[in-house]
């Protein structure tokens, strides 16, 4: 156990509390493990607050098991928010007590930890203006938001861009990000979740549930896509040509990019200590904003998942504190 951790921090403890599975399909259970080994490029943080993504529980699942197979028993999550505590020797860019954010990289998954291991290249430091709660939600959703329309999607001032399911985690940030940008942003939603899209800078707010899109936009520059199936079919025709669909949930499996003349990419959102630091910045501006759907304590990550696979979380579900 790293010396400087005897003590307050763990009160003499050589393990820590997780959340963890033991198989895919398992169910989550809090047991307790050694502390994360510490690797010259990273940092251990103390972790105040961990959010939940639908990734999780699609690992969780085994549909991923050949791309992105787990090692069990595996702890879960990948957002965290929380202070550095230990440094590994080939860290140069921050320092112990420095509060902190990230989305861990797939080898150090385990935000739902009272301790996790974080590689630099991951780190970002916590906006100043959020609480570690706030901070939590924005890793994996703030860089699959700005991967998506800006590496990606290459969206332009005054482009006309359609964010599907955009009371989500990702649909959330994106709306603001995609504002930010000069973009026109038409969103589809609930009627439950109209105003609050709105909010964020929605110009064109479209009911799912009574409503087809395809009715409502045209001649778009590009759609982010977060559902898949028949929602992502229906998409294409949306496009002007040479538009773009960027999609984090489905596949061109018909070939409708080349039949309507548009750009499609399935994308694979990467950790990016930098990017998220872009993010941060933004966040202290008070450009962008999280919307947190609900909190859970550790004891109740289970129930948390639960809610997370209902489908309708607006925002993101927290798991804090974790202690």
């Amino acid at each position: 156990m790293p010396s400087h951790l005897n003590g307050s921090i763990t009160q003499g403890k050589t393990t820590v509390k997780v959340a963890t599975i033991a198989g895919y399909d398992a169910p989550i259970t809090i047991t307790e493990r050694d502390l994360p080994e510490l690797k010259n490029d990273c940092v251990l943080v103390k972790v105040h607050a961990a959010s939940l993504n639908p990734i999780d529980n699609i690992l969780r699942s085994g549909v991923f098991h050949d791309a992105m197979p787990l090692s069990f028993p595996f702890v879960m999550g990948f957002d965290v928010s929380g202070e550095i505590v230990e440094i590994g020797k080939d860290v140069r860019c921050f320092k112990l007590g420095d509060a902190v954010f990230a989305r861990l990289k797939q080898e150090d998954a385990g935000a739902l930890a009272q301790y996790a291991r974080v590689g630099e290249s991951e780190l970002a430091l916590k906006p100043t203006n959020l609480s570690h709660a706030k901070a939590a939600t924005v890793p994996l959703a703030g860089l699959t938001a700005w991967q998506a329309l800006v590496t990606k999607g290459l969206l332009q001032k005054g482009e006309k861009v359609l964010i599907h399911a955009g009371s989500g985690g990702v649909g959330t940030l994106a709306i603001q990000i995609a504002k930010h940008l000069g973009a026109h942003v038409a969103t589809t939603v609930s009627e439950g979740n109209m105003d609050l899209v709105k909010s964020l800078g929605a110009d064109q707010v479209i009911n799912y549930k009574n409503q087809s899109f395809e009715d409502e936009v045209s001649d778009l520059d590009l759609v982010l896509d977060m559902l898949g199936g028949d929602t992502l079919n229906r998409s294409f025709p949306t496009l002007k040509k040479g538009g773009r669909i960027i999609s984090i949930k489905g596949e061109d499996t018909d070939g409708l990019a080349q039949k309507h003349g548009v750009h499609f990419e399935m994308l694979w959102m990467k950790p990016d200590g930098a990017m998220l630091a872009k993010l941060a910045k933004l966040i202290e501006q008070g450009i962008i904003r999280p919307v947190i759907d609900s909190t859970y304590a550790m004891h109740d990550t289970a129930a948390a998942y639960g809610h997370l696979a209902d489908g309708h979380a607006v925002g993101k579900i927290v798991v804090c504190p974790i202690d």
